[in-house]
């Protein structure tokens, strides 16, 4: 059941000196082991996007930089009223923004358009602090021994590249603050999933993305925009261990009614994705621009390990999202 892809198990540089793709860059790992060397200007993008789940509330926080701006914002889904608070930032030349070169070493931190990101990310976790009008949130999201994370370099070319580690099903405890009051985020009921990303990207992408966690077990699939690069960021994961999935797997869903379930399929997964909520964003700056429409829901169904059990999915939660980018 083992993956055609190839694992890479010591640190290596995501670029060539001159600023191509180092071709030994090209794989999957378990920890974060790249140093995103990115140089120059020219569709370069860097981002880091944390999730939380808890039973009352769905939070987003990204901090970026897509060259031409620094695109900011905190999201919070009250999921027992359907209300959302969102509040995003552009700042021109994303001046100010600061994302280390390695994912879970370094401070990452963004300001500007009234939100402030702050992510602190040291061998045993991540502090993460974010701060918007009516939001306040301060959360610690610890690293237990032995947690694995899916590192993936995806290659379009020597000079379209992308490397991009989720890491789902990341305990997290703290503090969630708005104007109706606080909310306390605990560890038994709660998850953090990271969407760390450095590269440089085509101008048009559309890619889709799903994760989900719940007790002892976690998914992360991805589709579209890794499509006949030879790589794939799907996984599996059972009490923190890795199962790369290395198949294109196949999205089934109704662009015109994205509440009906989605359907996630391939040899190894047989997925189906229950959305109860619809987040739709939106940003148009000239010639750059992107559309995502993300749901939230439950998933049902199963998933193979490498040694070839079938793993049940019932009663996990996360989302699913289509996003299409001009940028």
């Amino acid at each position: 059941m083992r993956t055609h892809e190839r694992e890479i198990t010591s640190p290596v540089d995501l670029c060539l000196p001159d600023g191509r793709l180092n071709p030994a860059a090209v794989g999957w790992t378990r920890r974060p082991l790249h140093r995103a060397n990115l140089r120059g200007w020219g569709r370069t993008k860097r981002w880091e996007y944390w999730g939380i789940v808890t039973p009352g509330h769905v939070v987003g926080i990204v901090a970026s930089s897509l060259d031409y701006a620094g695109l900011h914002g905190v999201y919070v889904l009250d999921r027992a009223t359907g209300e959302e608070i969102s509040e995003d930032a552009v700042v021109p030349l994303a001046r100010g923004a600061v994302l280390p070169e390695r994912s879970g070493a370094g401070t990452a931190s963004v300001r500007g358009g009234g939100v402030a990101v702050e992510i602190v990310q040291r061998p045993d976790g991540t502090s993460l602090r974010a701060l918007a009008p009516g939001v306040e949130v301060d959360l610690e999201i610890p690293l237990p021994e032995g947690h694995e994370s899916l590192g993936v370099v995806v290659p379009w070319g020597p000079h379209r590249f992308q490397y991009t580690v989720k890491d789902v099903g990341r305990p997290v405890r703290g503090r969630l603050r708005l104007s109706s009051g606080e909310h306390e985020v605990r560890e038994e009921d709660s998850f953090a999933v990271l969407d760390h990303g450095r590269g440089k990207w085509p101008y048009a992408i559309t890619w889709n993305w799903a994760a989900g966690g719940g007790p002892g077990r976690a998914v992360q699939l991805g589709g579209k925009w890794t499509d006949g690069t030879g790589m794939t960021e799907n996984a599996l994961f059972v009490d923190g261990r890795l199962h790369k999935i290395g198949d294109e797997l196949e999205w089934r869903y109704d662009r015109t009614d994205r509440l009906r379930p989605w359907r996630i399929t391939g040899p190894r997964a047989e997925v189906e994705f229950h959305p109860f909520h619809e987040r739709v964003a939106r940003t148009e700056l000239g010639v750059v621009g992107s559309e995502t429409h993300q749901c939230f829901g439950h998933f049902t169904g199963r998933m193979r390990t490498d040694d070839g059990d079938w793993v049940d999915l019932d009663g996990l939660t996360g989302w699913a999202e289509e996003t299409r980018n001009r940028w």
